[in-house]
């Protein structure tokens, strides 16, 4: 895979992964935009035992811009965007309005939140969030891609995951895509984002919480045993091959929720091996192509590759993707209630085993 990296004329970097422009260097950004500063702060909330990412300066990123002044968009003679060529396969760039990025000062340490302020701790928000560009295409969706061109998204992920890992400071990172003005995407040509955090998030925290403890209780892998259970009782399995599996998890969150396992376990995306990446690119254009048949209109929906911490729970944790919409039903939405933004305590709509079914029909 051709990977190319360039600058934008504020420093950023970019990226062009793939053959085309054949000749990345010739295009230049032609724009002349200042330095990117960042001033994100991570607070800590002792209460909950998480850090809260504080980005104030991003109020005035990018909004909802007309479909002709997108900035995802070729560059042409009359159009300065954030890609300089007039055409490219993946683009990945830094964000030009991060929540993480903050300059990381000499003296910071990876210590207890306490070394920094006790009950008020806080620290520069350190890290890095890039874009990614699957397609030149406005109009275009993930879906619509070629299982050739999504490997081409495959390898940027697997790329820059390994990269930002090595960063200073980063603990985690994260690829996702937030597709659909329902779910608050401001841009609509089809991208991505991933963030390298400068700590563990809660969720992971606290799924490597209920892993140690079930080992400890049983001897046994947690995610192992889940993927087996699913298998064995077949009812939520939506799609199967021989190195991934997909299912409506047996407690879904959401209305239509799908994860999809590599049947062998690997702790994050570089682990995987090349039959089980030519797979994925086949099967979760498949998922997604269902999705999208559900409804009238496409779903609204998140996506997001769930990989092991830089440096803990490596041997313990699975790498899986988790895809989910908040569209119930046509038309209608699953808003957040006050006990589940206020609790966190979700209360399904939909029951797992009729999703599974609704999937399987849309195949």
């Amino acid at each position: 895979m051709r990977k190319t990296s360039v600058r934008l004329s504020d420093g950023r970097e970019l990226i062009y992964f793939g053959d085309v422009p054949q000749r990345p260097a010739d295009y230049q950004d032609r724009r002349q935009l200042p330095r990117v500063h960042v001033s994100s702060q991570q607070r800590y909330d002792p209460l909950l035992g998480e850090w809260v990412v504080i980005a104030s300066h991003r109020q005035e990123r990018t909004f909802r811009p007309a479909d002709d002044q997108c900035p995802l968009d070729p560059s042409t003679a009359d159009s300065w965007t954030e890609i300089p060529a007039p055409s490219y396969d993946v683009v990945v760039f830094e964000n030009r309005f991060p929540s993480l990025g903050a300059p990381l000062p000499d003296d910071l340490g990876m210590g207890t939140p306490a070394d920094s302020g006790g009950m008020l701790a806080q620290r520069p928000a350190t890290g890095r969030c890039e874009v990614v560009v699957f397609s030149p295409d406005h109009a275009a969706s993930f879906a619509d891609l070629t299982p050739g061109h999504a490997a081409i998204v495959m390898a940027a992920w697997i790329d820059r995951s390994t990269e930002l890992a090595l960063l200073p400071g980063v603990e985690q990172v994260f690829c996702f895509e937030n597709r659909g003005r329902e779910i608050g995407a401001t841009l609509s040509h089809p991208h991505g984002q991933i963030y390298a955090y400068p700590f563990v998030t809660p969720r992971t925290s606290r799924m490597l919480a209920m892993s140690a403890a079930y080992r400890q209780r049983t001897g046994l892998n947690i995610f192992d045993e889940l993927l087996a259970a699913e298998l064995s009782d077949g009812s939520r399995v939506v799609a199967a091959g021989q190195h991934w599996t997909a299912f409506v998890p047996h407690a879904a969150h959401w209305p239509y929720e799908v994860h999809l396992y590599p049947n062998i376990r690997v702790p994050d995306l570089a682990a995987l091996s090349d039959a089980a990446k030519h797979e994925f690119c086949d099967l979760y254009l498949d998922l997604l192509r269902r999705f999208d048949r559900l409804f009238d209109t496409p779903a609204p929906y998140i996506s997001g590759w769930h990989q092991a911490p830089v440096r803990q729970g490596r041997a313990e944790f699975a790498l899986h993707l988790e895809l989910f919409t908040i569209r119930r039903a046509s038309g209608k939405l699953k808003y957040l209630a006050g006990s589940e933004s206020g609790m966190g305590a979700f209360a399904n709509d939909v029951m797992p085993e009729a999703a599974a079914e609704s999937l399987r029909q849309a195949g």
